[in-house]
């Protein structure tokens, strides 16, 4: 009998390796990809066995439509100023159509205390699905090693500089294909039910560590800014970021510099049985994006 399995958020930089690494599988699992249109899904359509659904959170008959006959949900909410409220939305549709599992993509530290507001945010989320009675798998994944291309791509290539607030903290960014495998083996493999996993990659490092190893790959000589944390808020509120969430930016950044993201561990290699990618083979595997 085969499993359905809704990702939502499948066009962001988690959820689209999610559905590529299930689309990999030769195994009785049918994809759906929740998108926000089909339009933005349109990649998506070439891999095999995948659905598009739309949903739209505003409209209960989209949800309930994405949601219905399937098994297993991998949740993902976008970072807005109602994700909380959004997620909840999900939570009560998939209880109300039977879901038997939610993974859910949460964050580093979300059960710190009293902690940031991102965690507080991510773990007011957790605790629902908790009291849902759905079983559930939660990944706390640290920064992604992806970031680098999502945000600072075209200022590398431009500038040769990559502009952030981290100071000189170290962090264990983990790379996206990873956290999307420890994902896939959570929605199809046994005995994830009640686990927390918190994800790093396999070593810390500065964003000086970051130029360092990107000049090296690449070629090309980069160089870190380090940018006042005031300074980085006012520009998120040029580009439009709502104050809420560019407050919430900061307050990350403070915890990335005080050092507080360095840890590293093997979870990845525990629950995969495979080592988690390097920061210099993600270099090397995304060069074009930075040359």
């Amino acid at each position: 009998m085969h499993t359905t399995i809704l990702i939502t958020g499948a066009t962001g930089t988690v959820g689209q390796e999610v559905v590529k690494h299930l689309a990999m599988l030769d195994s009785d699992v049918r994809i759906r990809a929740g998108v926000h249109s089909v339009i933005k899904g349109e990649n998506l359509k070439r891999l095999p066995d995948v659905e598009i659904v739309e949903m739209d959170f505003e409209d209960q008959d989209s949800l309930h439509a994405a949601f219905t006959h399937v098994d297993k949900v991998f949740l993902i909410t976008p970072f807005e100023e109602d994700q909380v409220q959004m997620a909840k939305t999900l939570v009560d549709e998939a209880k109300r159509t039977g879901v038997k599992h939610i993974v859910r993509l949460s964050a580093l530290g979300a059960d710190a205390e009293p902690g940031i507001q991102l965690g507080r945010w991510h773990r007011e989320i957790e605790k629902y699905i908790e009291d849902s009675g759905i079983s559930y798998t939660f990944l706390r994944p640290a920064s992604f090693m992806q970031n680098f291309v999502t945000y600072s791509d075209k200022s590398i290539k431009e500038e040769g500089r990559f502009y952030q607030s981290k100071g000189e903290g170290k962090v264990a960014y983990i790379d996206t294909r990873d956290i999307a495998a420890v994902a896939v083996e959570a929605l199809i493999g046994e005995g994830h039910e009640g686990k927390i996993y918190e994800l790093t990659g396999p070593e810390a490092l500065s964003n000086d560590d970051v130029a360092q190893i990107i000049s090296e790959v690449t070629g090309k000589q980069v160089a870190y800014v380090d940018v006042p944390v005031q300074e980085a808020k006012l520009v998120m509120k040029e580009q439009g970021v709502p104050e809420k969430l560019a407050d919430a930016l900061v307050e990350l950044d403070e915890v990335y510099k005080a050092g507080y993201s360095n840890e590293v561990n093997d979870e990845v290699q525990y629950v995969t049985g495979k080592k988690p990618h390097s920061f210099k083979q993600f270099v090397a595997d995304y060069k074009e994006c930075f040359v």
